[in-house]
């Protein structure tokens, strides 16, 4: 997809938006159960079903997916297509990419072990590695840009509300 593609597609939503700013509050969701055994939870992906368990590091025995390392997938994704938009619109050439998402989390919050230790990964990067022509300034303006409209990233910065109801 080139530039006058991907404007192509966006404007008509992006005018409705603009003259229905209603209309673009656009609903998400995940649904999961306790469908296995063990202390885990299945989650119901685009991709089928996520059994996430406890990282051997809490305890688990590491046949189960990482809660946090779903969230750096997720994270990751959304900036990849995020900065692929972007760089789309901006008329930049990305050849190729390699993207990574690391952080780390300290198992003593995570069990209660230390209550000064803190719970949830904490130092996250991402890493955008890019084989393009582009300048330096249009690698910041990428960069900022792909911070500004990334959901996922934007999101972390508000937790999210816990509500816990009978059945």
């Amino acid at each position: 997809m080139d530039a006058a593609a991907l404007r192509a597609a966006q404007g008509p939503v992006k005018e409705k938006y603009r003259t229905d700013p209603a209309a673009a509050r656009t609903p998400t969701s995940a649904r999961g159960d306790y469908r296995d055994s063990g202390v885990t939870a299945t989650v119901d992906g685009f991709a089928g079903p996520v059994r996430a368990g406890l990282h051997p590091a809490a305890g688990g025995d590491g046949q189960d997916a990482c809660s946090a390392d779903l969230l750096l997938e997720a994270l990751l994704a959304c900036a990849g297509v995020t900065l692929r938009a972007v760089a789309t619109a901006m008329g930049v050439e990305l050849r190729a990419a390699s993207l990574a998402a690391d952080g780390w989390w300290d198992a003593r919050g995570t069990l209660g072990v230390d209550r000064s230790a803190p719970v949830g990964v904490q130092d996250i990067v991402l890493t955008l590695t890019l084989d393009t022509d582009a300048d330096d300034a249009a690698l910041e303006r990428l960069a900022k840009a792909t911070e500004r409209y990334c959901v996922v990233s934007q999101t972390l910065a508000t937790p999210a509300v816990f509500r816990i109801v009978r059945a």
